[in-house]
C-alpha cells in the first residue's frame, strides 16, 4: 500500500514536530537506551502519554488517569495503559477498582480497530476493539496527542481509515469486504465473522465451530432458545445459527489478552453475607410469610468439594431473609381491583409490589406493560391515557414519514441511512422467527419491527440503530401488538437500555463493575475464585446485561422476567442480583471443576435454556436484601438502568472536568 493513502490519518508535520522538539509527553527511543525494570529486555518505547484517563462511572471526579504506551519488540507492536497509583482523589474507588481497567501489553495483532471520537465539548477519546468484539474502556486524552498516538501506530503496523466510518481506523485490515464493513460500524457490531478461523483465537483456546456457511459460531447450545415450550416448530433455517446471532454472541468471547487486564485484581479476602453451606429453610417465627434461607446453592452429591473458606465460620452465622413467596399471575379482575372508576392507578407501589411476586396474565399485558415502561403515568384517567395514544400516534406517523419520504437519489447520498436500512432488514428477518408471531414469508409483524426500528433509529439519531435493539422490541410488539404503542413503549425502555448501546459500552462496564463489587460482598470465596483464576472482568456475563437475559429464557418466561425487573421493587438493578443468583447457584460446580475463563464462558453459555426463573428471582430477592444499603453503594448513580444523570452538578463545570 502507496505511503500517499496514509496522509489522512493524522498530521504527519504535527508528529514529527513534537519529535523535533522534544515533546514531554511522547518519547521515542532506541532500545540500546531502553533499560527498564517494567519493560521486556529488547523492547523499544516508541510512544508514551501522560494523564491519559478512563471514566468508570458517570462522575467526572471519579476519573482515572494512567500512562499510555507503544512498545515495540522485535516485528511486534503492544499497547499498554497504567494506572498512576495514589492520583485519584476519590475515595470510592481503591487501587484495586483502579486496577480493574490495567491494559498489559496488548498485542496490535489482536486489536482489530481503534475508534477515535472528537466531541464538539470535552476530549478526544479514543476506543479500542479488539479482534474478538470485546472493546476497552474509553481512553480520554486531557493534554492531547491522538494524533501522535494515531501516526506512531501507521509506523509500525498496517493501518487504513475506514470507508464507511472516517473516525475508524482499521488495524492490518481484512481483505474481505464483509469483515471490513462490519468491523467499521458502531462498536456493538464491531466483531469478527470473516470465514474461516478467527484471528482472535490464541494458541492454547478452543476455536470457535463453524457453520456450514463457514461463517465463525461462539460455542454454545442454542437448541433450548428456539422453542416457546416445546410447542413451536422448529425451522429448517435455525435462527440461533444466523450471522445476526452470531455477531450478539460474539460478544461474549474474550482472547487471553483482553483477560490479562484484570490479572491484578482484587487479590485482598473481601467480607461476605452469605453462608457456603447446603440449602437450609426454616419458618420465621415473628413471621409466618418469612422465610430463613442459609444458603442458596444447592449441594450436588457428584461434583467435587470445594475447600471451606476460613471466614465460613462467621457466614455460616448471617441469613437472608425472603419476602413472600412466589404468587400467580396477575389477573382482569384484580387488576381492575387496583383501578379507581376513572382508570388511576390506586396504589402504583402495591401493583408494582404485586407484579413482582407473580407477574401479569398474557391477556393483561397490554394493559399494564405501558405503565411498567413509562408510557402511561399510573395517575392518568382513561380518558387521558386515550388521548396520549392518540397524539403519540400523529406524532409517531411524523417521524416515521422522515425516512419513509426519502427518495433513492437521497437515499445514494445518505450513507448512515443505508447502513441502517440494510442492517435492521437483516436482523428482523432472524429474530425470535421461532415465535409463531414473526413465523412465515411476507409475515406483517416482521415488517412493523423493521419500521418501528427505523423510525426510532430517527427519533433517536445519535444512538441510532445497533444488533440486540430487536432482541429488546420484539416481545414488547408481541405483547402490544400496536405499532405506535410499542414504538413509544421501546423508546422509553431504550432511555433506561440505550447506554447498553452506546459506542463507548459505559453503560456495560458500569454494569459489569458493579456486578463483580456484588459478588464480592455477597460470595468470597467465588469472587476470590475468579481473582485467582483472571475472571474478574465477568465478560461471560456480558450477554445477560446487554439483553437482559433475552436469549437465557424461554420466550414466556422473557416476558415474566422483564415485567419483573421493570417494577424495579427493592431495586432498580435486580437484573444484576439475578446475575449473582445464577452464579451462586453454580458456584460448587464452578470452583469444584476448577473452570478457567474458556470453560467458564462455555459452562455459562450452555446454561441458556436450563435456568429455573422462579428459584432464581427467590434467589435475587434474598441476595438484594441481604446486601441492603452496601449492595446500592456498589452500583455508581446512572448505571442502567437507572435513568441517566442529568443533574449539571454530577458533571462540574471545570476545565479540567468535562469530559
Amino acid at each position: 500500500m502507496h505511503e500517499n493513502e496514509f496522509h489522512d490519518l493524522s498530521d504527519d508535520a504535527d508528529y514529527e514536530a513534537s519529535i523535533q522538539h522534544g515533546s514531554a509527553s511522547m518519547v521515542r527511543t532506541s532500545s540500546s537506551k531502553q533499560s527498564t525494570s517494567s519493560e521486556p529486555e529488547g523492547s523499544e518505547i516508541v510512544y508514551w502519554k501522560d494523564n491519559v484517563a478512563i471514566h468508570p462511572t458517570q462522575y467526572a471526579s471519579e476519573r482515572i488517569s494512567g500512562r499510555l504506551k507503544l512498545i515495540k519488540q522485535g516485528a511486534s507492536l503492544f499497547m499498554t495503559w497504567i494506572p498512576y497509583k495514589g492520583h485519584n482523589s476519590n475515595a470510592r474507588l481503591s487501587e484495586k477498582d483502579k486496577n480493574l481497567y490495567t491494559i498489559r501489553a496488548v498485542s496490535f495483532s489482536e486489536i482489530r480497530s481503534i475508534r477515535r471520537h472528537s466531541p464538539a465539548l470535552g476530549w478526544q477519546y479514543i476506543i479500542v476493539v479488539l479482534s474478538s468484539g470485546l472493546a476497552f474502556a474509553p481512553l480520554y486524552f486531557y493534554n492531547g496527542g491522538v494524533r501522535e498516538f494515531v501516526a506512531t501506530i501507521k509506523q509500525h503496523v498496517n493501518l487504513i481509515r475506514s470507508a464507511e466510518d472516517a473516525n475508524v481506523f482499521l488495524v492490518n485490515d481484512f481483505q474481505d469486504p464483509l469483515q471490513r464493513t462490519l468491523t467499521s460500524l458502531d462498536l456493538p457490531r464491531a466483531v469478527s465473522i470473516s470465514k474461516g478461523t478467527s484471528p482472535s483465537v490464541l494458541a492454547g483456546e478452543s476455536p470457535s465451530s463453524t457453520d456450514q456457511d463457514g461463517l465463525a459460531v461462539a460455542s454454545l447450545d442454542n437448541s433450548s432458545t428456539n422453542q416457546h415450550k416445546g410447542k413451536q416448530k422448529q425451522k429448517h433455517n435455525d435462527p440461533a445459527h444466523d450471522i445476526s446471532i452470531q455477531v450478539l454472541e460474539k460478544f461474549s468471547l474474550v482472547t487471553r489478552f483482553a483477560r490479562e487486564t484484570t490479572s491484578q485484581l482484587f487479590r485482598e479476602h473481601g467480607s461476605g453475607f452469605v453462608s457456603n453451606e447446603r440449602e437450609k429453610l426454616v419458618h420465621n417465627s415473628n413471621d409466618p410469610h418469612k422465610v430463613v434461607m442459609t444458603e442458596i446453592t444447592k449441594e450436588d452429591p457428584h461434583e467435587v468439594p470445594v475447600a471451606s473458606d476460613p471466614l465460613a465460620s462467621e457466614l455460616e452465622k448471617l441469613s437472608m431473609v425472603w419476602g413472600k413467596p412466589r404468587q400467580g399471575p396477575l389477573g382482569f379482575e384484580e387488576w381492575a381491583s387496583f383501578l379507581d372508576s376513572e382508570g388511576r392507578v390506586l396504589d402504583s407501589g402495591a401493583l408494582k409490589k404485586r407484579i413482582f411476586y407473580g407477574g401479569v396474565e398474557d391477556g393483561v399485558r397490554k394493559e399494564i406493560w405501558p405503565f411498567l415502561l413509562e408510557y402511561h403515568a399510573y395517575d392518568s384517567t382513561y380518558a387521558e391515557r386515550e388521548y396520549l395514544v392518540a397524539t403519540k400516534k400523529v406524532e409517531y406517523e411524523t417521524i416515521k414519514n422522515q425516512w419513509k419520504s426519502i427518495k433513492p437519489e437521497q437515499a445514494r447520498k445518505f450513507t448512515k441511512f443505508r447502513e441502517r436500512k440494510s442492517l435492521i432488514e437483516k436482523d428482523v428477518v432472524r429474530t425470535d422467527r421461532s415465535i409463531s408471531f414473526y413465523d412465515g414469508d411476507d409475515n406483517p409483524n416482521v415488517t412493523i419491527l423493521r419500521d418501528i426500528l427505523l423510525t426510532y433509529s430517527f427519533y433517536n439519531f445519535d444512538l441510532g440503530y445497533c444488533q440486540g435493539m430487536s432482541d429488546l422490541l420484539s416481545p414488547i410488539l408481541f405483547v402490544i401488538r400496536d405499532e405506535s404503542e410499542a414504538f413509544w413503549c421501546f423508546a422509553s425502555l431504550m432511555e433506561r437500555l440505550g447506554p447498553n448501546f452506546n459506542r463507548d459500552q459505559n453503560g456495560n462496564h458500569a454494569q459489569l463493575f458493579a456486578l463483580s463489587k456484588l459478588v464480592e460482598i455477597l460470595d468470597s470465596p467465588l469472587h476470590n475464585y475468579f481473582a485467582q483464576n483472571d475472571c474478574l472482568n465477568y465478560f461471560f456475563c456480558f450477554r445477560w446485561i446487554l439483553i437482559q437475559f433475552k436469549r437465557e429464557f424461554e420466550y414466556d418466561m422473557v416476558l415474566l422476567l422483564w415485567e419483573v425487573l421493570w417494577t424495579h421493587h427493592l431495586s432498580e438493578h435486580l437484573h444484576l442480583y439475578v446475575c449473582v443468583a445464577v452464579l451462586k447457584r453454580h458456584r460448587t460446580k464452578i470452583m469444584g471443576e476448577q473452570m478457567d475463563f474458556d470453560t467458564l464462558l462455555k459452562f455459562i453459555n450452555e446454561l441458556s435454556g436450563h435456568i429455573d426463573l422462579d428459584a432464581t428471582l427467590r434467589d435475587a430477592e434474598a441476595l438484594c436484601i441481604c446486601a441492603g444499603e452496601n449492595g446500592a453503594a456498589c452500583i455508581p448513580p446512572g448505571t442502567p438502568p437507572s435513568l441517566p444523570i442529568q443533574d449539571a452538578s454530577v458533571y462540574p463545570q471545570l476545565e479540567d472536568e468535562v469530559l
